[in-house]
């Protein structure tokens, strides 16, 4: 039988550290974002208006799955509503429980949070990918756990799949595609270019340097990107996310699962993609590109480098993620659905009203046979 033990406060989980690795290590689809480091560092930054609910399975004393949570209050046209839900904010594409048995880690905590006390009026988990790491096993916990729930497009995210070669990716391209390609090299032909890519390999192999200088001219291209003038706070120079993006830059090098990519010309960075990486997976963070040399599309020519690498590195995946969808197309060779599951708690008043305006939603959606999106909800 599993049994959950709940934990509140970082500094707790020191013991959990041995345990997580080992569970992270078997973890299917596992990034970053899944790692005691990112929590770590995530809740130093953003914890104080949230309420940590870590919950860990064991079975015949051994720790079998971990299950982060976070009660955090968000606005609605109802008013305030007390969210819980994973500890991600939208930094990654994905996330879920960290062990082999996802399904049973989570019916075991869902089990356990109806059993305890009711801080919260929502339980919403976001960043599922159900067509690949989760194969329904949360639609299958929420129902065992008797969670009635409401699922929903939370986002999309835009796929590199690298299968083939280079060449027979290549060739998966448009005419007009490989024509721009050839256009934008051409006009490159008389310019000292260069692409850098760094991947230190983590404190394991003696390779934990944070490359401090890659990723301070990964900065100064932001800032004359359209990132320096962003007021949205998710940019790696806004004064509000800069010390929390160093901080986890640090966590991830340690982890060796930091991928900094840069290009240059004329020996000046122009260029960047900054993401994180793991076991053959790149999670694309952020990009940006100098405006003042747009004439030679290297923010183009960027993704083109990266994707080239990356069949070379033998890489099996790029996420280049959500957003500006349409720009990156050209490059995808898929864009992946992201969902997210809804239960709405009985006796909340504010969350009944939501799960009215869902179940209305989903019945005006359902004769075209689409699936509701998380911001029609």
């Amino acid at each position: 039988m599993i049994h959950v033990q709940e934990f509140n406060s970082i500094p707790d989980l020191v013991h959990l550290r041995p345990a997580w690795q080992q569970l992270f290590d078997q973890t299917r689809g596992a990034s970053f974002f899944q790692s005691q480091e990112w929590l770590e560092v995530y809740w130093n930054h953003f914890g104080e208006s949230q309420h940590l609910r870590l919950l860990v399975a064991t079975q015949d004393d051994r720790v079998v799955g971990i299950l982060p949570l976070v009660v955090r209050r968000e606005d609605r046209r109802v008013g305030a509503v007390r969210i819980l839900t994973y500890p991600l904010d939208d930094w990654g594409s994905y996330y879920g429980p960290i062990g082999p048995r996802p399904e049973e880690t989570l019916q075991a905590a869902l089990e356990h949070i109806q059993r305890t006390p009711k801080t919260w009026d929502m339980l919403e988990l976001r960043w599922v990918d159900v067509t690949g790491t989760d194969q329904g096993h949360t639609a299958r916990a929420l129902r065992e756990a008797g969670c009635n729930s409401y699922p929903s497009v939370h986002e999309q995210t835009a796929i590199v799949q690298l299968t083939g070669t280079w060449e027979s990716y290549q060739a998966t391209r448009s005419r007009k595609w490989r024509s721009n390609y050839r256009r934008w090299e051409k006009k490159l032909r008389d310019t000292n270019v260069s692409f850098e890519r760094v991947r230190p390999r983590g404190e394991e192999h003696d390779d934990s340097g944070a490359r401090w200088d890659i990723y301070e001219a990964c900065e100064s291209i932001a800032e004359l990107s359209w990132q320096g003038s962003s007021t949205n706070g998710t940019t790696l120079t806004h004064p509000k996310v800069r010390p929390f993006f160093r901080e986890a830059h640090e966590a991830a090098a340690r982890r060796g699962m930091v991928d900094m990519n840069l290009m240059r010309l004329n020996g000046e960075p122009v260029a960047f993609a900054y993401n994180y990486v793991h076991d053959g997976q790149v999670y694309g963070l952020r990009t940006g590109f100098d405006p003042s040399v747009s004439t030679y599309d290297v923010g183009n020519l960027l993704f083109v480098y990266l994707i080239r690498d990356s069949f070379r590195r033998g890489d099996r995946v790029v996420n280049l993620g959500p957003g500006s969808l349409e720009r990156k197309r050209h490059f995808t060779t898929r864009v992946d659905n992201v969902y997210q599951y809804t239960h709405f708690r009985p006796t909340a008043a504010r969350a009944q009203l939501l799960r009215l305006k869902c179940v209305f939603k989903n019945w005006l959606y359902a004769p075209s046979g689409q699936l509701l999106h998380a911001q029609d909800a």
